[in-house]
């Protein structure tokens, strides 16, 4: 009896000590020297072949454990079993009916319980099965509550990580990165003052995270820096991947092309590094397993001489085929790398391209713009002058005021002059434009319903900030050009432009209650109706353009623009 207890404090000391594999060896050559502590080195030995990622072997050892415990009444060790089996299970995302029952006992044990330790444990655990919840209200109060306890225990880094924990619950589940930053920055405090890197790595990068959900670029790089000049040492290579890539969107975002490239180079060499290091590793189990059987049959040579030199030959083959396998995938890995960064480099021009395209397009709206301004001054103040003079001589003419051919000219005198400034007034339209694009239509909807033709109603939500003049000189034109198809095609009696401005996008709904058309006999990007020219100026402000119309009811035509 004298010698259970050094052995099972070894074996404790070699898995807390993360030494998994002599643990797990250590517990197989003394495993029927443990005596009273058997059940507890069972313990021990799940544990290390769960970290190994042997996890059905470390579950068929956990049941045998928590078999014994019951049978010996022990109920803390039947509730830490029950623990461990049940975050085996969750870890891989294999819980079932059977499962459940063992978080249940786990937690009637931790509440009965005056044990702090066991306290936080079942917060902890009730907050993470709460965690994929949106509203998030019972999660933060169960992290609260572990915080709470982890307290009276004095396990600061759990509370650290916990505050953490509430931080990603605001950012993922509830989308309130200000609260989720509140948390993390607590979080981090905590991280700092024990010197954790691990966790202050995360806690920055859930933080930049929080900023590029803003799309407030520049924080968020300021973070992932932060994050980066920490020294890591576990999970280095993935650690600093991850940074590069979310770098790499950011400066992607910001069009810093410059960095973004940088960042896509650091990519690129971390992921070879990453592939080299698992190849290396695969050939290093491979050796070691090669040299392990060596071993074996050497202490059998004298009897098994056959049998040792075919195991070697096909050991050697493995190795051989293994080898040629990952230096292949490595290679095949290299050359998917190398597309992909040719594809970027395509995406590239592409926006380029579009980006010089979109310039031409402005300039040629304002270039219609003043032609149209040009004419309609000319219209107005050199025709429209003229017509007003011909009319007052004309109206002193000396002659029978009751004569019907005099009576005729009078009446196409005033109809042309009034023809002269409707088109005067209709070309100076992008002069009322550049005053903002609401004053515009609602400009445009008056002087169309003053005709008592049609009544065209304006309605807006939210477009208060004015937008760039030629994507609202476009905007204009696009529903001026509805509007008259309306008028012409649609013989209604009232029309809507309905104006809503959300924080990315513009959306344009215009409706009719005239004779509507069958849409699937009308393609809009092939239609003579117009259609087709507003299409084309909806996807140069890479837009959408919907209609819908039914036969006798009217038609409705949806526009969406991003901003």
């Amino acid at each position: 009896m004298a010698q259970e207890k050094p052995l099972l404090d070894s074996l404790t000391v070699l898995v807390e000590t993360q030494k998994y594999d002599t643990a797990l060896s250590y517990w197989e050559e003394n495993r029927q020297f443990f005596g009273a502590d058997e059940n507890a080195a069972m313990l021990m030995a799940g544990q290390a072949l769960e970290n190994l990622n042997k996890e059905e072997l470390a579950l068929s050892i956990y049941k045998k454990a928590l078999l014994a415990f019951e049978m010996s009444g022990e109920t803390e060790r039947i509730a830490e079993v029950n623990y461990r089996i049940y975050t085996l299970l969750d870890s891989q995302n294999n819980l079932d009916i059977e499962s459940k029952s063992y978080f249940e006992n786990f937690i009637k044990y931790a509440k009965r319980s005056n044990d702090p330790n066991w306290k936080a444990k079942a917060s902890r655990e009730l907050a993470i099965k709460e965690f994929e919840n949106k509203d998030g209200t019972i999660a933060k109060k169960h992290f609260l509550d572990a915080i709470e306890h982890y307290k009276e225990v004095e396990d600061t880094y759990r509370v650290g990580a916990s505050y953490a924990n509430i931080g990603l619950l605001f950012l993922n589940n509830m989308k309130q990165s200000d609260s989720a930053r509140h948390y993390f920055s607590k979080g981090l405090i905590i991280a700092k003052e024990i010197k954790n890197n691990d966790l202050q790595w995360n806690i920055l990068l859930n933080t930049g995270n929080s900023y590029k959900f803003d799309q407030n670029y520049t924080m968020a790089i300021e973070q992932y820096k932060l994050a980066k000049a920490l020294p890591i040492k576990k999970f280095a290579l993935k650690k600093s991947l991850i940074l590069a890539e979310r770098l790499q969107e950011c400066y992607g975002a910001l069009k810093d092309y410059k960095n973004s490239e940088v960042q896509l180079k650091q990519i690129l060499t971390i992921r070879d590094s990453i592939n080299l290091l698992e190849q290396n590793k695969v050939i290093s189990e491979i050796n070691t397993k090669y040299q392990t059987e060596k071993k074996e049959q050497k202490n059998q040579q004298l009897q098994q001489i056959n049998r040792y030199l075919i195991i070697g030959g096909l050991a050697f083959i493995f190795l051989g085929v293994s080898i040629a396998l990952l230096i292949q995938k490595n290679t095949l890995k290299k050359r998917r790398l190398a597309e992909q960064q040719q594809e970027i480099e395509r995406q590239k021009v592409t926006t380029l391209l579009k980006e010089q395209e979109l310039a031409s397009i402005d300039a040629m709206i304002t270039g219609q713009e003043k032609e149209r301004q040009r004419v309609a001054n000319e219209l107005h103040d050199d025709l429209g002058s003229l017509m007003a003079t011909v009319k007052l001589h004309f109206e002193n003419i000396k002659a029978d005021k009751e004569d019907p051919a005099l009576k005729n000219t009078h009446k196409l005198l005033d109809k042309a002059y009034q023809k002269i400034r409707g088109i005067a007034h209709a070309k100076n339209a992008g002069v009322m434009a550049s005053q903002g694009l609401l004053p515009a239509v609602t400009n445009m909807a008056k002087n169309i319903s003053a005709t008592n033709k049609i009544e065209i109603e304006v309605m807006d939500y939210g477009l208060e900030e004015r937008m760039e003049n030629s994507m609202e000189l476009m905007i204009f034109r696009i529903i001026q050009e509805l509007i008259t198809n309306i008028i012409r095609h649609a013989d209604a009696k009232r029309a809507t432009i309905q104006f809503t401005q959300h924080d990315d996008s513009l959306n344009i709904l215009i409706e009719d209650d005239g004779k509507g058309f069958d849409t699937h006999q009308i393609d809009p990007r092939k239609s003579g109706i117009g259609l087709n020219n507003i299409a084309k100026r909806i996807e140069h402000l890479e837009g959408s353009f919907t209609v819908d119309s039914i036969l006798g009811k009217g038609t409705s035509i949806i526009i969406d623009i991003p901003l």
